[in-house]
């Protein structure tokens, strides 16, 4: 709402002939009569019961404009932050984000979308705005300001976590009979092993049984003929140059058992892990390894993966239990294009190549597969909800779908492929290593 005052410094006018500020002295609105002052101040009362958060600022980031919806969303009065700088008047969010946002604004001349801005509500609540930052221009002033509508979206992003989450677990649970399987195998090594360590312990309790009782006779006396070969004879039906050789074996496949299962728990564990709202440093090629320990059921029978990892790749700002995702929707779908070509249980396999790399500024990640390809028709809607090229029962059409937002709105980057029928498929993923690049 206007306050009946504008702040010096700021330009007479408000993108395209509305107001940044009360009308100046000779201006067309000034000179258009009763009915053009009733009609700015029925559109002033319209942009006052907005629905949404606006706000207006000066070039200088003086705020000029404050509705109705911004004051209740944000608990201040328009006669508490008109005239004041936005950084000053005591508004309760994450300020760097909204200044590096409106920063950029400026530096592009175009409008910029800064999401998921942590703010308290007047009631103490914690919550998360979504803010679009417009530049406003006039013919002769390059710089006049700006405007910020935004809303309130913090159930619209729970009911998204939440959404994500069960993505996530009914990957999971798609996925539970092979985890189960790759659990299961160690599981049995392991436990053969310690029960033959089980065995070969009692072997050497009976030898060590021996061979005390012939120490304590040999303290009375010399022991005879028969006594020794009593002796070697327990030694020999305990075969301890068999139990030598076999025993440290036995524990070093004991332990690779062991560090097997934790590897999968922990794969799993991070895998279903909802993750936090804000982006965390991360290791993407770790991330990937626990992609393919958790979907290794999946692949193992029907190809061979090849990693080719950067070893000097950055730590990235992502949201890591997101990129599982992604990751595993393109493993998946990889090994099963595979096994359209080459069959399941025939020996055959294909291969899987995923690589990262660093390039001017960004991170790439690419899966490769050599599986059937892509069908031309196919192409065009590959990222649209619901489509699949699968049979019934085996593909939702919600993968790759879901593949697209997390890429590009979440993380700003690029995801695109290329493929050959007959020949394979190459999912490309590029992610901006500094916050505020990325795609536009």
């Amino acid at each position: 709402m206007w306050t009946g005052r504008r702040p010096s410094g700021c330009c007479g006018r408000w993108g395209s002939g509305s107001m940044c500020g009360t009308p100046e002295k000779g201006s067309l609105i000034e000179g258009q009569g009763t009915d053009s002052l009733a009609e700015l101040r029925n559109a002033e009362r319209l942009l006052d019961d907005l629905p949404i958060l606006l706000i207006g600022l000066c070039a200088d980031l003086r705020v000029t404009r404050w509705n109705r919806k911004a004051g209740a969303m944000l608990g201040l009065s328009a006669d508490a932050v008109i005239g004041g700088r936005l950084e000053a008047v005591g508004i309760r969010w994450d300020g760097a984000r909204v200044l590096q946002g409106l920063a950029e604004c400026r530096a592009l001349g175009r409008s910029v979308r800064v999401d998921d801005v942590a703010f308290t509500r007047p009631d103490g609540a914690e919550g998360i705005i979504g803010l679009t930052m417009h530049p406003l221009t006039r013919e002769v002033d390059s710089g006049c300001g700006f405007t910020i509508i935004g809303a309130d979206i913090t159930e619209r992003k729970q009911l998204e976590r939440q959404l994500a989450q069960s993505q996530k677990l009914r990957s999971i649970g798609q996925l539970a009979s092979g985890i189960a399987h790759e659990i299961n195998t160690p599981t049995q090594y392991v436990g053969d092993n310690t029960r033959f360590l089980q065995d070969a312990f009692a072997e050497l309790l009976s030898v060590i049984g021996v061979l005390t009782r012939w120490l304590q006779a040999a303290r009375s006396g010399p022991l005879g003929p028969e006594q020794l070969g009593a002796v070697e004879e327990e030694l020999r039906r305990a075969d301890l140059d068999y139990l030598a050789a076999e025993i440290p074996v036995a524990i070093r496949h004991t332990l690779e058992g062991v560090e097997r299962i934790a590897k999968i728990v922990r794969a799993l564990k991070e895998f279903a892990h909802p993750g936090r709202e804000e982006k965390v440093m991360a290791d993407l090629n770790a991330i990937i390894e626990t992609t393919l320990t958790v979907a290794s059921n999946e692949w193992k029978y029907v190809a061979d993966v090849v990693t080719d990892f950067d070893p000097d790749l950055p730590p990235l700002a992502c949201h890591p239990g997101e990129l599982n995702q992604v990751l595993l929707n393109l493993v998946v779908n990889a090994a099963q294009a595979i096994e359209e070509v080459v069959g399941r249980g025939t020996g055959i396999k294909g291969r899987i190549t995923i690589s990262t790399r660093r390039l001017n500024g960004w991170v790439r990640i690419r899966v490769e597969d050599t599986g059937a390809g892509i069908p031309d028709t196919a192409r065009p809607h590959i990222f649209e909800p619901f489509f699949t090229t699968k049979p019934v029962g085996r593909g939702t059409g919600q993968g790759l779908a879901l593949c697209h937002p997390v890429i590009v709105e979440k993380h700003s980057g690029r995801i695109h492929f290329e493929s050959e029928v007959g020949r394979g498929t190459a999912f490309t993923i590029e992610l901006p290593i500094e916050p505020g690049e990325g795609a536009v």
